[in-house]
């Protein structure tokens, strides 16, 4: 079974003669333990299909099964509960509370998740610890580089452990040496059985995949596996 299926999958602003196509008719698998990426220009269609993967956004038709449930006609509440489960979620903007240090950030989705103080001070501990950052739990955003920000939001993503990693042009606003470290801890998890799914444009991100998938107007027009990944 694979872990992400989606059929015929349509995204369609304004219908009618001046309708936008976002998404037009994608078709795709993704298995688990993969590290995929998904590259295209600017309104390519990229960012939609990542909202639709993520269960941010809901298709104007088509199916998507996730882990073999169709997650296409849920509830809010029900995907919202499975996106707290399932998902990851690490964004270009970094999106940490400027008020909440590194561990307050890392720690608030379990808070979400209803878990205990002490577990979730564990859990947000090692993956800060994980990304390198193990001395920096009491720094807010502000007394952080842009690198040490995204490493945060790594830790926020993986703190616990949800199987899907989806990162959203995860190196975009850092340098070339932060966003190859950035790069380096997320084949680490994919190395440990995570499936990443990364969205980019930057095609020099693409050869570093074992999948990439390359989408211009809401179509997909390219899906091949690299052979032989180059490193970070």
């Amino acid at each position: 079974m694979h872990l992400i299926e989606v059929k015929d999958l349509y995204k369609i602003y304004n219908p009618g003669e001046n309708e936008v196509r976002a998404l037009d008719g994608i078709s795709l698998t993704m298995d688990r333990g993969d590290f995929i990426v998904i590259v295209g220009q600017s309104g390519s269609g990229k960012s939609t299909l990542m909202n639709m993967l993520g269960l941010l956004d809901v298709p104007s038709s088509g199916e998507y099964y996730l882990d073999g449930e169709n997650v296409s006609n849920m509830t809010d509440d029900q995907l919202s509960e499975i996106r707290n489960k399932q998902i990851g979620f690490i964004f270009q903007g970094f999106n940490l509370i400027p008020s909440l240090t590194a561990q307050g950030n890392v720690e608030l989705p379990l808070v979400y998740r209803g878990m205990p103080a002490e577990q979730r001070h564990k859990l947000s501990v090692d993956a800060l610890e994980r990304v390198g950052l193990g001395h920096r739990l009491n720094h807010l955003p502000k007394q952080m580089s842009g690198g040490q920000q995204q490493r945060v939001a790594i830790a926020r993503a993986v703190a616990a452990r949800p199987p899907i990693i989806l990162a959203d042009e995860p190196t975009g606003n850092l340098d070339s040496h932060s966003g190859r470290d950035v790069m380096k801890i997320l084949h680490q998890l994919n190395d440990e059985g995570r499936t990443v799914i990364l969205i980019t444009h930057d095609n020099g991100i693409a050869e570093q995949a074992k999948r990439v998938i390359r989408i211009q107007d809401g179509k997909v027009v390219e899906d091949y596996r690299n052979e032989h990944p180059k490193q970070p």
